[in-house]
């Protein structure tokens, strides 16, 4: 599924991403909700006061998701069958919105690595976040 050249720039990344979950999981809800606002509406509403703690707590969550994916990446849909049925069965997200989530995770990794966020790079998390999706999304049918 993953070439080796592949699964060197998806770790390489992530280590540049981890252990700082909270920090870019709200960042990248912050950019989700002004580019696609319409995917509010799958999260809590947020509580005035407690808007940046809640986005804190939802981001580190989908951070940590893709933490397991990434460790994971070659038994993703073991790795993320409970997720799926969440998505799929409880929380009934829209399928296209996990490609705005997609989208928005490169820019914010384009954003933050600027020059060092190459071609390859961004082709390697294209193809990872879009295999993620799809499991995520696998269910529906």
């Amino acid at each position: 599924m993953f070439s080796a050249e592949e699964r060197s720039h998806i770790v390489q990344i992530w280590n540049y991403l981890s252990g700082h979950e909270a920090i870019f999981g709200t960042e990248l809800l912050q950019r989700l909700f002004t580019v696609y606002p319409s995917t509010k509406s799958y999260f809590p509403p947020l509580i005035p006061g407690l808007e940046l703690t809640q986005m804190q707590n939802h981001g580190e969550q989908i951070l940590m998701a893709v933490g397991v994916a990434v460790d994971n990446m070659y038994d993703l849909r073991t790795a993320l069958s409970g997720l799926a049925d969440l998505h799929a069965y409880s929380l009934r997200v829209e399928p296209t919105n996990f490609h705005f989530l997609i989208h928005c995770f490169q820019v914010m990794l384009a954003s933050h690595l600027q020059s060092e966020y190459t071609a390859e790079m961004h082709a390697a998390w294209d193809k990872f976040l879009t295999n993620v999706a799809v499991v995520l999304t696998e269910k529906y049918h």
